[in-house]
């Protein structure tokens, strides 16, 4: 369902990610691990095209686009693939000036032009689907960081996209704050919602991913069903890497 094609990332003279090809299937959850800097997060962002790949395609649907260096893709084509995803990132990113409803509205009604009412009913259905009914018109400065993720995965799953894509959502949580994160989106995991994740949280990973891709120096290094990554790597670098992971996990300051 979502495929992304020998994508190549270059800022200036800096390869970010080197002929990187992975897919994804519809109702699946695939969590992108590894080191800071490892280009993940980018990889991430060329999935909605926040970052545009030098080369490479990028298939969500039936929906693709190719990109050539040096070339140009029309915006209205990268608006149209864009609007199939939804994206939670690592620091929120909710209006101060919105209650929690209207930061789930704001999409819907000006992007989408859904009328205020219909707008409404469908942020308060998904505040209830994390958790938050009750804190509907409460202001972003009063609730937790948990709360504020909950809020942002909401307003991401407003106009039913096609995947979820999550850009390190519990690494600005302390770790009681970011379960609240994980069994959320473990719920929508269960519920057959597909998602991408960018995430150093080996619970996260390990909670709700079905499949791993790890990523070292722009480069896939190994790629495979999350259980068989996680306990038994094959590559070196992996094992490193989940060691250490593992090590952080057990210290208690994931």
């Amino acid at each position: 369902m979502i495929g992304l094609e020998n994508i190549e990332k270059r800022f200036g003279d800096h390869t970010v990610l080197k002929n990187v090809s992975v897919e994804i299937d519809e109702g699946s959850v695939m969590a992108l691990v590894g080191p800071s800097g490892g280009g993940k997060s980018t990889l991430l962002r060329c999935i909605n095209l926040l970052e545009i790949p030098t080369s490479g395609t990028v298939r969500i649907g039936s929906d693709a686009l190719t990109f050539h260096p040096g070339s140009k893709v029309a915006t209205s084509a990268i608006q149209k693939l864009r609007r199939q995803t939804g994206m939670v990132f690592q620091n929120f990113q909710l209006f101060p000036h919105r209650t929690a409803v209207e930061n789930v509205m704001e999409g819907l009604t000006t992007v989408l032009k859904w009328p205020t009412g219909r707008a409404r009913e469908r942020a308060l259905e998904l505040l209830d689907k994390v958790g938050l009914a009750h804190k509907a018109d409460a202001w972003p400065a009063t609730l937790s960081g948990g709360q504020q993720q909950r809020v942002a995965i909401a307003r991401a799953l407003a106009p039913s996209p096609k995947v979820l894509l999550c850009d390190e959502p519990t690494s600005a949580l302390d770790p009681e704050l970011a379960e609240e994160v994980v069994e959320v989106l473990s719920q929508l995991a269960r519920e057959g919602t597909t998602m991408v994740m960018a995430t150093h949280d080996l619970r996260l990973a390990s909670t709700i991913a079905r499949q791993v891709v790890f990523l070292d120096a722009g480069l896939v290094v190994e790629t495979g069903p999350a259980r068989e990554v996680f306990k038994n790597p094959q590559r070196e670098r992996t094992k490193r890497f989940i060691a250490t992971l593992t090590q952080e996990a057990k210290g208690g300051h994931d």
